[in-house]
């Protein structure tokens, strides 16, 4: 049986024409004022929605946040500022609200300006009060080249969690990921939220990488307005830890153009920070992504993959051990089995690549995905 959204968040979705008919723009408010943490990109790129947004979370307070879709009004100068502040306040003062209460994000083709004609035609005509939120609907209005709407809703103790996330390339995070937000009415103190928020930002998002291209937009933001009472935090962390995670793992399936989910353990590290490392560099590898796709069980890239960590002297290749699934293909020696075993494994819609260092206790996860013509296809033609 579904989950009912969080209580007291509302939304409203709407077409203003900027590419296309599609709904391209969405608003989610709390009833009330809601503590927030928020990550943002640290591109130097950065647009001014991100700008914006990092002025308004800092505060540690919000009542919501509007998207803009299909045009990520970044490198667009002083011209491109002012709209976004612009786009805000309207939505803030037809809410009834501060502009600096609002987050604002927008996503899709960078260095053009906003079609402010439109966008001030369309927000005009959304009507208000807002309904109920809709994550569905949510989701879908902030995609750009996703093919599936990204969004979960669940329950922790007396307290819903339901979040919404878009993206499918142009994602190396270094601070969130693409657009994220996470919407609950459980009560947490600001810094409690923060802090929770960010370790599982650490441990979802930013373990996720598509093509390593960090994107100008990314923003990451949990909003809590306490109308369902406290929460335990623990519960609360593994909870919203489940969401980010359910997301992750669809943004790396819906790669774009991809075929495979790919997930690399690396465990036995000195630490976590070098596990992640050396799963990065397995994830990121065009050699091992086009393995993968192709079921080719060709380890060696794996292992040459690992090998670019140049300066993690601890990483003795004598210790190492990589797997395909469960099968062990280095260093154990190559058989026909073992290679019709691994193919088999790469074969999957889902693959999980294991590397063990043999160094200490370190482990991290990262999630990607196969690299595919389907990729170089869609990001050849993306603005033609």
């Amino acid at each position: 049986m579904p989950v009912a959204g969080p209580r007291g968040f509302r939304s409203r979705t709407a077409a203003l024409g900027i590419k296309d008919e599609a709904d391209d723009f969405v608003v989610v408010l709390s009833d009330v004022p809601a503590v927030v943490s928020a990550v943002f990109t640290q591109s130097r790129f950065a647009g001014p929605s991100v700008t914006l947004s990092r002025e308004s979370a800092a505060t540690g307070r919000a009542r919501g946040v509007l998207t803009v879709a299909r045009n990520a009004n970044v490198a667009t100068g002083a011209e491109g500022l002012a709209n976004a502040r612009e786009v805000r306040a309207l939505v803030a003062d037809a809410a009834g609200i501060a502009p600096e209460e609002l987050l604002i994000a927008s996503t899709g083709v960078i260095g053009r300006q906003y079609p402010m004609d439109r966008i001030r035609s369309g927000l005009a005509e959304l009507a208000w009060p807002l309904p109920e939120i809709d994550a569905a609907s949510t989701a879908r209005a902030i995609m750009t080249t996703d093919t599936v709407p990204k969004h979960v809703t669940l329950k922790c103790g007396n307290a819903v969690i339901s979040a919404v996330a878009k993206g499918v390339g142009m994602i190396e995070p270094n601070m969130a990921t693409l657009l994220t937000y996470f919407f609950t009415d459980a009560e947490l103190s600001q810094p409690a939220l923060d802090r929770i928020f960010r370790r599982v930002v650490d441990r979802t998002f930013n373990a996720l990488s598509i093509d390593t291209d960090t994107s100008t937009s990314d923003s990451a933001a949990i909003f809590a307005n306490g109308l369902a009472g406290p929460v335990d935090e623990a519960e609360f962390e593994a909870v919203l830890y489940e969401a980010a995670l359910r997301l992750v793992r669809s943004i790396a399936s819906d790669g774009e153009g991809a075929s495979k989910l790919i997930e690399v353990r690396v465990t036995g590290a000195r630490d976590d920070a070098q596990a992640k490392r050396v799963g990065k560099v397995v994830v990121n590898s065009p050699l091992v992504k086009t393995a993968v796709h192709g079921a080719d069980p060709n380890w060696g890239r794996v292992a040459m993959a690992i090998g670019k960590c140049e300066d993690d002297l601890d990483i003795d290749p004598t210790k190492v051990t990589i797997r395909f699934g469960d099968v062990e293909t280095y260093p154990a020696p190559t058989t026909d089995e073992t290679l019709a075993a691994a193919t088999a494994h790469l074969k999957g819609d889902e693959v999980v690549l294991s590397v063990d260092l043999a160094i200490a206790t370190g482990a991290f996860t990262v999630y990607g995905c196969d690299l595919t013509d389907g990729y170089i296809r869609i990001n050849a033609d993306y603005t033609t």
